[in-house]
């Protein structure tokens, strides 16, 4: 016997679908293929594609260390030292001398100036096998035991900087700028490039020192000192 939505059928009642809940089915269905749609691409990109068997890079072994004689401060150095160490991390790392310090290590604030057989250099940018057999002057050098030297005595007098981390290159570096001066070296600031400079003004005393950055800001002070190391203290 037929009833409203339901039938008999060997002793089993059975539940036909009603219109609503075959509408409420298909819109679960649909939107369950929709979030399945749109997720998809995601998942996609978010898996690794596969990449064909690529070569392995290939291993190269460091090459051998070597010895590197370095005169240092009057001290003879033999340092076995790998190609690709720098002169800054051969003077601090492999010859104890930390006065030189690292800033940038790039060249750029020139806190790690020293001078190789008498030029100002940036460490930072050289290899220290490029300097074998020569003389190398750090900070710790420019002293005469317990004499500091008149760029360093002033320095102390004109207060020539704060923090102090950038002192060690600015003192190799003005010790320098003295000497170049003393030998006639021009700068691009001097009036005439074809003579030698005839005053260490403080415009030439700044272009020469412009390698060394302060970040205190004692720039001043540092001027001062150099003038007064060149004019014996009567600047």
């Amino acid at each position: 016997m037929l009833k409203d939505h339901v039938h008999e059928d060997a002793g089993d009642d059975v539940v036909e679908p009603s219109p609503a809940n075959t509408s409420r089915r298909r819109f679960l269905q649909s939107a369950a293929a929709a979030a399945t749609v749109g997720v998809a691409p995601h998942l996609q990109a978010q898996t690794p594609a596969a990449q064909p068997d690529a070569p392995a890079a290939p291993q190269f072994a460091p090459a051998p260390a070597r010895p590197v004689k370095l005169m240092i401060n009057g001290r003879e150095y033999t340092l076995q030292l790998e190609p690709r160490v720098t002169l800054l991390d051969a003077l601090r790392e492999y010859a104890g001398l930390m006065g030189t310090k690292k800033g940038c290590d790039r060249g750029q604030c020139g806190a790690c100036t020293v001078l190789t057989n008498g030029r100002r250099i940036n460490s930072c940018l050289t290899l220290a096998v490029m300097h074998d057999g020569e003389t190398i002057t750090t900070v710790e050098g420019l002293a005469q035991g317990d004499t500091l030297s008149p760029i360093q005595r002033a320095f102390i007098e004109h207060d020539a900087f704060q923090c102090g981390y950038c002192t060690p290159g600015q003192l190799c570096s003005a010790t320098a700028l003295l000497a170049e001066f003393g030998a006639g070296t021009v700068s691009t600031v001097s009036a005439d490039v074809r003579r030698r400079p005839v005053q260490l003004t403080d415009e030439e005393i700044r272009e020469r020192m412009s390698g060394n950055i302060c970040r205190c800001g004692a720039y001043a002070n540092i001027v001062a000192a150099v003038r007064a190391a060149h004019t014996g203290g009567n600047a």
